[in-house]
């Protein structure tokens, strides 16, 4: 991870993203339509949480002075989008030992591969999706709406690192039809005339 020019702004290395909604917006029952990711933040990576934090406190102070006036609350009772998985989601194995934290945008977030290749194109689709392991650009900035004072989390672009394990339900292919799978050099003859005397 590191910080660039705006203090606020940070690169999460290496974390796995669930919910993942990058290709397309998603319309909650109260919200807009965003796209959006949930980073989880393993706790034992203190250096990655370090930064995040710092970068929290960066837009909390850029806030108290370009958005609140001076007159929003204090970094310690500040809402703000990094949450405990212990506590808020006791029950989910995914959410176990790490922070997590939702970065949304209402503008399309670049996706790409280590290699640079562009994955919203037609036809690469599934290889984004929730569970795999990503590079993510976030800035951090400071709110003001209804009266609500607080930090949130700006998605800006993904680099897709690694696959990992398909969340919310959903099997692959190849796990779907293990037992049916040959190997292609057992390929024999696809069908033809003779085939159907039967």
């Amino acid at each position: 991870m590191e910080n660039q020019v705006n203090p606020a702004k940070v690169i999460v290395t290496n974390v796995e993203l669930g919910y993942v909604h990058a290709l397309a917006p998603y319309k909650g029952e109260t919200s807009e339509a965003k796209y959006s990711v949930v980073i989880l933040l393993p706790k034992t990576d203190t250096e990655q949480v370090r930064k995040v934090k710092l970068a929290i406190k960066a837009a909390h102070e850029a806030g108290q002075k370009d958005k609140w006036g001076g007159k929003g609350p204090e970094i310690a009772s500040c809402k703000h989008p990094l949450r405990d998985g212990d506590k808020e989601r006791p029950d989910d194995e995914v959410f176990k030992g790490c922070y997590f934290m939702t970065a949304s945008a209402k503008t399309k977030p670049g996706v790409i591969d280590i290699y640079g290749r562009d994955l919203t194109e037609p036809g690469r689709e599934e290889e984004t999706y929730s569970g795999m392991k990503a590079n993510v650009s976030i800035t951090f900035f400071a709110f003001s709406t209804n009266g609500n004072k607080g930090i949130a989390c700006g998605l800006n672009n993904i680099q897709k690192v690694a696959d990992g394990p398909h969340r919310g339900g959903r099997v692959s292919a190849a796990a779907d039809f293990a037992g049916y799978i040959k190997n292609p050099e057992e390929a024999g003859s696809t069908g033809g005339e003779d085939d159907w005397n039967i």
